[in-house]
C-alpha cells in the first residue's frame, strides 16, 4: 500500500488542473444510474483515462468519466461508472478513487449499485439503503503494508454506514413516496449470476440483496475516516425457487427506470445536510 500515497497526489495534481473545487461528498453511480450527472451543474469533467492511475471501466453503461462541480448548492465530484473486480483490477486499484475524493477535500461517500433481491418483500424497482453489509469477494482492499497517512491498520467496522444518514434517506422516501427498504448487501467477486444453491445460502446468512461492488469502496471510505451512505437499486429478483435466467439488458432497464428515485434521494439528502453550508 506504501506507493497509494504518491498516486493519490498525481491524480488529485491532474484534477486540480481542471478544477479547484471543494466537494463535501463524492459519489459513485453505479450499472444503470449514471444520470445523477446530467442534474449537476458542471464544471470540470475528465475521463478516466486522463487521471493518473485510475482504471478504465469496461463495464456495460458505465461511461467512465469523472464529474466535478455542483448538485443543487452542494460541490460534489461525481463517478459516472465504477470499476470491478470482475473486470480484472486488484481491489487497491478499483478503491483509488475513493482515496482521490477524500483528498480533494470529500467527507462522505455515497455510493450505488444494481442489486439482486433476495429478501421476498422487495420488488424490482424498489431501493434498499444499505444498514450493513458481508465481504465474500475473497479479498480486500486493505491487505498489505499500511500506510498511517491513509489510514489506521486496523479501521472499526461496527457502523460502516451512517445511521443518522440512513434515516434521513427513509425519511426522505417516506416524504416522497418512494420504496424504500432497509438491509443487509452481500458482495460477490462475480461476473456469473449465482446459483439457486448459491442464493440459498446468501439469504440464509442473512443477506438481502447481492452486488458485485461497493463493499471493497466501503471498506476504503471507512479507512479514510470517511462516513459513507450506500444506495441499492433492486434490478431483478433472485428468489430460489422461482428464479429465472438473468437478462442483462432488463436489468439495466429496470436500473434506468428506477434511478430518478435515486436521484432525488441523493439530491435530497445532500441538500439537507450540505445545502445552507455552501
Amino acid at each position: 500500500m506504501l506507493e497509494l500515497y504518491d498516486q493519490i497526489q498525481e491524480a488529485v495534481a491532474a484534477i486540480r488542473q481542471h478544477w479547484s473545487g471543494t466537494p463535501r461528498a463524492g459519489i459513485i453511480l453505479g450499472t444503470g444510474l449514471g444520470g445523477l450527472v446530467e442534474e449537476m451543474q458542471q464544471e470540470a469533467v475528465l475521463d478516466y483515462e486522463k487521471i493518473p492511475h485510475f482504471p478504465r471501466s469496461t463495464a456495460i453503461s458505465h461511461r467512465g468519466r469523472l464529474v466535478c462541480g455542483r448538485l443543487g448548492r452542494v460541490p460534489v465530484v461525481a463517478m459516472e461508472g465504477r470499476f470491478h473486480m470482475y473486470e480484472g483490477y486488484p481491489l487497491k486499484q478499483i478503491t483509488l478513487p475513493v482515496r482521490v475524493m477524500k483528498a480533494l477535500g470529500a467527507e462522505l461517500l455515497v455510493v450505488s449499485n444494481a442489486c439482486g433481491g433476495m429478501n421476498p418483500y422487495f420488488r424490482c424497482g424498489d431501493i434498499m439503503v444499505i444498514d450493513d453489509h458481508i465481504n465474500l469477494m475473497g479479498d480486500n482492499p486493505l491487505i498489505g503494508i499500511n500506510d498511517d497517512r491513509l489510514g489506521p491498520r486496523f479501521p472499526d467496522m461496527s457502523q460502516p454506514y451512517d445511521q443518522r444518514l440512513i434515516e434521513k434517506v427513509l425519511a426522505i422516501a417516506r416524504r416522497k413516496d418512494i420504496v424504500c427498504h432497509r438491509g443487509v448487501f452481500v458482495a460477490v467477486a462475480g461476473p456469473n449470476l449465482e446459483t439457486r444453491a448459491e442464493y440459498r445460502f446468501l439469504r440464509g446468512i442473512g443477506a438481502d440483496a447481492v452486488g458485485m461492488s461497493t463493499v471493497p469502496e466501503v471498506i476504503v471510505a471507512i479507512h479514510s475516516s470517511m462516513r459513507v451512505v450506500g444506495l441499492s437499486i433492486v434490478t431483478d429478483m433472485c428468489l430460489p425457487d422461482a428464479l429465472e435466467p438473468a437478462d442483462v439488458p432488463k436489468i439495466i432497464a429496470t436500473a434506468n427506470a428506477a434511478e430518478p428515485k435515486l436521484r432525488t434521494l441523493i439530491r435530497e439528502l445532500l441538500e439537507s445536510e450540505y445545502g445552507q453550508q455552501s
